[in-house]
């Protein structure tokens, strides 16, 4: 019997997404799913869940959870990976509080930034012991890495792990929709070419029967900004730099120097950015777990709809060789030409029974790959810090990530890092 392992299964609400959908897939019938998480309780939810939904969809799956992380990989096809080490309490609140005292704020922090650059160091090693597992159990099975920092996380996996790893990410999928929404434009029948790096790719084309949609676009985002609005950041920097950007403003807001900033306190409400926006988001979906458990884990009658995330579609691309097309994130082998080769880059790619293979793409605009190449230095630093233990690397993450340098001194830098380290205590591995 052919297997998926969920690693993060707790993550139920997710988990009955990707794992709803390969139950409506028919090429992976009777395949075994596989669930583990070190929550044991929220692995008994999954798995309740998961076992109703089999009932209702008809499928010919079968669900296992296991509490050994070897043994649900041991024999795996593929692995999906939705893991958050530390969580909310204690990572989070000590990722956005202790910058706070330095005057350092944020919105999201698991990306980039000071926020990024821990929730990476203690997130590596626990991916690296997936690697080491999945090279002995499972070698030659496809990760599907859904955890952020996306860009580091998958560079570590293929670059260090040694496993067969691609990062897949909504922000590709939703841009034009979800841009063509909030302008008021009709979106069917049109074309796009996105590329970059996770969180920063561009929308490079967007065109309709050859139309360049890009001029209206533009018009059309001007007037809106004249009023408040949710997205008013990426507008900005597609003024200024000439193309939108997929993920949303208040990512973006913390990626750059330029809108998050004690000596500019105006462009917060200038620009609607909505600080300490991910503790919020933290807080409220804990909440609404409380009052959705019950409807989704002894619901017997519970339905699934198969929904646009990527992985069931992958699996049946590589299962069936019908090709399926997708943004992923993967090692730069020549495929971005004006940034570097050891990044890990987001582009067009396709599935069939050969994997997953990456397309070229070419330079980008200048302007679009120097913005790429600021982030991706504060990411190739982290992975230093993380592979040498060296604790010189995450001060040079940390002084060379735009937003961090933008706002503090180099001696406050190193501060900050240091006291981060101390607060985080046991989720981090030693540096030195």
């Amino acid at each position: 019997m052919s297997k998926i392992t969920f690693l993060g299964a707790g993550s139920t609400v997710f988990a009955k997404n990707v794992l709803g959908d390969c139950m409506l897939t028919p090429s992976l019938q009777g395949f075994e799913l596989a669930l583990f998480d070190i929550d044991h309780e929220r692995l008994r939810d999954s798995e309740s869940m998961l076992t109703n939904m089999l009932g209702t969809t008809g499928s010919t799956c079968r669900v296992v959870a296991y509490t050994d992380r070897k043994e649900a990989l041991r024999g795996a096809k593929y692995v999906v990976n939705a893991i958050q080490v530390g969580g909310y309490d204690p990572c989070t609140i000590t990722d956005f509080e202790i910058p706070k005292k330095y005057g350092l704020r944020q919105t999201i922090a698991d990306t980039l930034g000071i926020g990024g650059i821990f929730r990476n160091l203690r997130t590596i090693p626990v991916m690296l012991d997936f690697a080491k597992d999945m090279q002995e159990v499972c070698p030659d099975a496809w990760f599907l890495n859904y955890t952020n920092p996306m860009a580091v996380l998958t560079n570590v996996m293929n670059t260090y792990g040694g496993i067969k790893t691609v990062g897949l990410c909504h922000s590709v999928q939703v841009c034009v929709p979800w841009l063509f929404h909030d302008l008021g434009i009709d979106s069917e029948g049109v074309s796009a070419k996105i590329a970059g790096i996770n969180h920063m790719a561009w929308l490079l084309e967007v065109t309709r029967n050859g139309e360049d949609l890009y001029p209206e676009i533009k018009r059309l985002a001007l007037e809106k900004q004249k009023t408040k609005h949710t997205d008013m950041v990426r507008y900005e920097l597609m003024f200024k730099f000439g193309y939108y950007v997929t993920e949303s403003s208040e990512h973006n807001a913390e990626y750059h120097p330029y809108f998050i900033k004690k000596q500019y306190p105006e462009l917060i409400e200038k620009y609607n950015i909505p600080l300490d926006e991910y503790p919020r988001r933290c807080i409220n979906q804990i909440e609404g777990w409380k009052n959705m458990r019950e409807q989704l884990v002894n619901n017997q009658h519970i339905e699934h709809h198969r929904t646009h995330e990527y992985a069931s579609y992958i699996f049946d691309a590589m299962e069936t060789g019908t090709p399926f097309k997708l943004g992923g994130n993967v090692m730069n082998t020549g495929l971005i030409t004006n940034l570097p080769c050891n990044a890990c880059v987001e582009v067009p790619c396709f599935v069939d029974r050969n994997g997953v293979t990456p397309t070229y793409v070419g330079d980008l605009p200048p302007q679009l790959a120097a913005l790429n190449r600021t982030n991706i230095n504060t990411q190739l630093l982290t992975i230093e810090a993380a592979i040498t233990g060296k604790k010189e690397h995450i001060y040079h993450a940390a002084m060379l990530d735009p937003h961090t340098a933008a706002e503090l001194s180099l001696d406050d830098i190193v501060s900050l890092c240091d006291e981060l380290i101390e607060a985080h205590g046991d989720w981090l591995p030693k540096f030195v």
